[in-house]
């Protein structure tokens, strides 16, 4: 399993047992809270009609005033209130009161008047002194008929002389519990979705990263080239840091030995014909074979120091990952460029040349290396053009690259060195000379390709032999 959905499963595992756990608490506590802020209103309600009662009880004309009617003018009225999105229809307090025995004297029901309600808890606990309160289903098989009763004392200075109850029917507070519930749950929904989202989010672009390191990582073991991934926050951009600095270090180790040993090996055949023609022309001989030799040692010098400069290009350009610059460089221009260098050497050789390229074939990349790139082609190809041969230039569109030929008249290469041309230090014999270059001109063409995210490909083709090197278009 990917750790990125590993991470993921761990934290929806936290972030939904939390908020289940905290969800629930919340909600199982909506009720008695509610409830809680009830009672509490019951009780200042209670206490203050015992104050206005207790001249009528005290006096015994409690039944005779206007307290009856007006209870049962309260019982009639209909507020329609809309409170916090609940429709309040009608008024829903009982109110009762008792004498110090615990008769009912007045019911605002009317169904209790002269019952005894001594051995009620609200009732019962108030006339001795204590708080009287009580909750008692009016249907036993249902929970949610309860009714809940809070009594206060009627007093004649220190003596209890009666009790006053208010009731409030709990299901009457059911609407404001139901609606805080669901205002609850969407938010906790909500909160926990957010929360997941989060974690999604996060979990993917820790995974991302990772995946990222993976596959740079990946392209490192396979020794090919990849650039160091761009990636934000501390700990992940230092241990990308970290790798990139190990694989400089490898590679340049590595890079080295390769290096020292290549180079090695193609030193000694020039520094063999060097020595030889030195021991040779310490002995005496005529002054034409002498001026032989001091050629030779001439050209395998210039041939050495073309092999060091070559490799040291090819060197530069195999150990970078990424280009320096990416600007807008345009391929006619710079063709031209280089075929005005090679002016003196195309006229020698009675060349004709083509440039079949519009002005508007233009490449991104890195201009010095792109010079250089084209300039190991335009060499190559005058090499091996006959005099009075053809070179053409040609570009052509292919997707999100131009595809930029060289078409040069002369002998087709042979299949089996058509696999090897790119290859470090493979040559073919030049027509004209029958000497071979120093074999590194196309596998440096072929790395700054790689490096522009582009291809060098080499073919024979009708009449001669064709180059094509794909780049970015602008």
């Amino acid at each position: 399993m990917p750790l990125g959905i590993r991470i993921f499963l761990v934290y929806f595992l936290f972030v939904g047992l939390a908020g289940w756990f905290v969800l629930s608490t919340v909600m199982d506590e909506i009720r008695p809270g509610v409830r809680q802020s009830t009672e509490e209103t019951l009780v200042d309600t209670a206490n203050l009609l015992a104050e206005i009662l207790r001249d009528e009880v005290k006096s015994g004309r409690l039944a005779q005033g206007r307290l009856p009617e007006l209870l049962e003018s309260y019982g009639r009225r209909q507020p329609q209130a809309q409170i916090w999105g609940v429709h309040k229809q009608a008024v829903n307090h009982r109110i009762y009161v008792t004498d110090a025995q615990g008769i009912v004297l007045l019911d605002s029901s009317g169904v209790a008047v002269g019952q005894d309600y001594s051995r009620w808890n609200d009732v019962y606990l108030t006339l001795r002194g204590e708080y009287g309160a009580r909750s008692t289903r009016e249907d036993p098989a249902d929970e949610d008929s309860s009714v809940m009763y809070v009594a206060a004392p009627i007093k004649d200075g220190e003596t209890i002389i009666g009790v006053v109850s208010v009731a409030k029917p709990n299901q009457s507070l059911q609407p404001y519990i139901e609606r805080s519930q669901r205002r609850l749950a969407w938010l906790g929904v909500g909160l926990i979705g957010l929360g997941l989202l989060i974690g999604g989010l996060l979990s993917w672009w820790l995974s991302g990263s990772l995946r990222k390191l993976t596959r740079y990582a990946g392209a490192v073991s396979r020794g090919e080239r990849a650039e160091l991934p761009a990636l934000r926050g501390g700990e992940l951009k230092q241990l990308a840091e970290a790798v990139q600095k190990m694989r400089t270090e490898l590679e340049g180790k590595a890079y080295v030995e390769q290096y020292v040993h290549t180079l090695t090996h193609e030193l000694k055949s020039p520094l063999a014909a060097i020595r030889g023609a030195a021991e040779l022309l310490e002995e005496e001989m005529p002054a034409e074979q002498r001026r032989r030799f001091v050629a030779n040692i001439a050209g395998e010098g210039e041939r050495l120091q073309q092999l060091i400069e070559r490799l040291l290009n090819l060197a530069q350009v195999e150990q970078r990952q990424g280009l320096e610059e990416r600007v807008a460089v345009n391929l006619r221009e710079l063709v031209e460029s280089l075929l005005q260098g090679q002016a003196a050497r195309i006229q020698a050789a009675g060349l004709r040349v083509e440039v079949a390229l519009d002005a508007s074939v233009r490449v991104l990349g890195e201009r010095f290396l792109l010079r250089q790139a084209l300039a190991n082609l335009l060499d190559n190809a005058l090499d091996f053009t006959p005099p009075a041969g053809v070179l053409r230039f040609s570009a052509s569109a292919s997707g999100e690259q131009w595809v930029l030929c060289l078409f040069n008249q002369g002998p087709a290469i042979p299949d089996y060195a058509l696999a090897r041309l790119t290859e470090r230090f493979y040559s073919l014999p030049r027509p004209g000379s029958g000497r071979k270059s120093t074999g590194l001109g196309l596998n440096f063409v072929q790395e700054v390709a790689a490096l522009h995210g582009g291809e060098l490909r080499i073919g024979n083709v009708a009449g001669g032999v064709e180059v094509s090197l794909s780049l970015p278009r602008v």
